[in-house]
């Protein structure tokens, strides 16, 4: 999953069980929440004290492929870099209710713009610090931020998708790395001044205070320091901790990092010595163990917890079972040029078994996944109640079958092709549950494995095997709270994470003539939008939308969520002295 956004949450609420029949209503966003005056030190959170590990085990997560911030855009990744490491002009904090609150974090406040958005200025502090103690200054941000245009060096990056977009001129240009241009000096639309760093946009951008807090809009150290190429391994600490050992999808380790000011940082807290995240792990045994009450569970939470398990941790965890709602939405992308028929998009729709691969996905219906209609998820502001179909989808392989004949494709199996992550026991007993409802549903389907992340596969379009496919997958966490940050993300022609495909021009037009509407219109214009692309064209098949269930151990203090990205709240976690 990729990016983030605000959405509100708080302790477990039991949902509807598998076969209930019931759409659960996924908690509402903030909206829009902000504090231009946050200053640091963050507000101590009660009863904390200093010391101890954190253990954090993530099943079924292979963690980050790059440490680089800038090349960061996965969730899992994310929110351990921007909580703990990374710092950006902007970040969330957690108001009373537990509910995200946009605040300044390198920048003084969240930016000052002109009258029609199309320029912003935000001040950079003077007390920030890189892990050597030397200070954060504004053209390391502005570095960054440049960074952040290099498509070719940062293909799945989500400055691709954003600054490319919204930053002027930046469509004719390749990036420092790219366009041979190490320090960023033919890119005139980023400037420096004093503490200022002003950024010029092509086309109204009344959300860049929100795209602020990805840690892409962050400093990088100028010059061969920050070569991607090694970057990646060990970036540079601005935040409270430093990466001490990194081993790709296995380990991540950070200690403190004693260059930290607390006093120049509004959000975060450093109060564990050390974090230890294990990925990739195995959800029979993490459950077993947090459980259990074992020694080594009292310091450590689990990202997620298995189906089979889920009440009886309702039973015994009490406070310790966080549920987080989330922004995100899982889809199946039908390759749109392959798969032009509207109606051979729906049949896969009733295809797809949607509860057996959640709980196969070692997720609870009702729970942690709940069914979809829409692109934009519940809260986020302007989205509208509808049904394609005038009744929510669901598992229903006859009606496939007749959509399928009614497309003239009644007499022989329709061909699929797809990927899965072998590596994850759980994606393939997903996969095979999905297999076996598309064929009841009048498919064929070949059902190819893979080694890595299905990402590198889905995002490269020359990749030979990704030429094959003609159904892919995306789940996407908007960067802001706004179906801006998400719908041309997911539909936009050549958008990096529009992996079916879709290509239509009116709706590219329509795109951008939502980005420049009054602030105040452009919510529901983007529920408007949703629901005319859904019905018109249903060019994605939204299979889920997100929750998620965390176990803390009995010695983490403060067990929370974070609904800026869906995850833990590593800001304010500390370990019972």
């Amino acid at each position: 999953m990729v990016t983030l956004a605000a959405c509100a949450g708080g302790p477990v609420r039991p949902g509807t069980p598998a076969g209930g029949g019931t759409v659960r209503s996924i908690a509402p966003a903030a909206g829009g929440s902000k504090d231009h005056t946050r200053e640091g030190p963050a507000a101590p959170v009660e009863g904390a004290t200093p010391g101890g590990t954190i253990t954090v085990h993530l099943p079924g997560a292979p963690g980050p492929d790059s440490l680089d911030p800038t090349a960061g855009w996965a969730v899992v990744g994310n929110a351990i870099q921007q909580a703990l490491v990374s710092r950006s002009l902007t970040q969330y904090a957690r108001d009373e209710e537990g509910s995200p609150v946009l605040v300044p974090d390198l920048a003084t406040d969240l930016g000052s713009h002109n009258d029609d958005y199309t320029e912003w200025t935000f001040t950079i502090r003077d007390d920030a610090t890189w892990q050597d103690g030397s200070p954060v200054t504004p053209e390391e941000v502005a570095f960054g931020i440049c960074r952040s245009l290099d498509a070719q060096a940062f293909p799945a990056g989500p400055g691709t998708q954003y600054s490319r977009t919204y930053f002027a001129g930046a469509s004719d240009y390749d990036g420092p790395y790219s366009g041979d241009d190490p320090g960023c000096e033919d890119y005139d639309a980023i400037t420096v001044d004093g503490q200022d760093v002003t950024i010029e946009m092509e086309r109204p951008f009344p959300d860049m205070d929100y795209w602020g807090a990805v840690m892409a809009m962050g400093p990088a150290p100028l010059g061969d320091a920050a070569d991607p190429a090694t970057y990646r391994q060990q970036p540079m600490a601005t935040g409270p901790y430093l990466v001490e050992s990194w081993s790709p999808a296995e380990e991540l380790v950070l200690v403190r990092n004693e260059a930290w000011d607390a006093g120049s940082d509004p959000a975060r807290h450093q109060y564990p010595h050390r974090w230890v995240f294990r990925f990739s792990q195995d959800q029979a045994m993490v459950d077993e163990m947090m459980l259990s009450g074992t020694s080594e569970s009292r310091t450590s939470l689990a990202t997620s917890l298995g189906p089979g398990r889920y009440t009886e941790a309702s039973a015994a965890l009490g406070e310790r079972l966080v549920q987080q709602s989330s922004p995100c939405v899982t889809t199946l992308a039908p390759d749109y040029a392959e798969i032009d028929e509207i109606e051979v998009r729906k049949a896969l729709a009733y295809a797809y078994p949607y509860e057996d691969v959640w709980i196969a996905d070692g997720e609870v219906p009702g729970v942690t996944r709940d069914y979809a209609s829409s692109v934009m998820p519940p809260g986020m502001d302007g989205r509208r109640e509808f049904q394609v179909d005038g009744a929510q989808i669901t598992y229903d392989p006859e009606r496939s079958r007749e959509l399928l004949a009614e497309a003239g494709h009644g007499d022989e199996p329709y061909p699929i092709t797809m990927i899965y992550y072998e590596l994850d026991r759980q994606a393939g007993a997903a996969q095979e549950q999905i297999t076996t409802g598309l064929e009841e549903g009048g498919f064929e389907v070949r059902a190819i494995p893979v080694q890595e992340s299905p990402y590198n596969t889905w995002l490269d379009p020359d990749d030979e095997l990704n030429q094959q496919l003609n159904v892919r997958g995306v789940n996407l966490c908007p960067a802001w709270p706004s179906g801006a940050a998400l719908l041309p993300a997911l539909l936009g022609a050549g958008a990096v994470f529009n992996t079916a495909g879709f290509d239509e021009p009116e709706v590219d037009e329509e795109m951008d003539r939502l980005a420049t509407l009054p602030l105040a219109e452009q919510p529901d214009a983007w529920g408007r939008l949703d629901e005319q692309v859904m019905t018109d064209y249903f060019p994605i098949i939204p299979t889920a939308y997100v929750n998620q269930l965390f176990v803390f151990g009995a010695d983490i203090g403060n067990p929370t969520g974070d609904g800026s990205m869906g995850t833990p709240n590593y800001k304010d976690l500390y370990v019972v002295q």
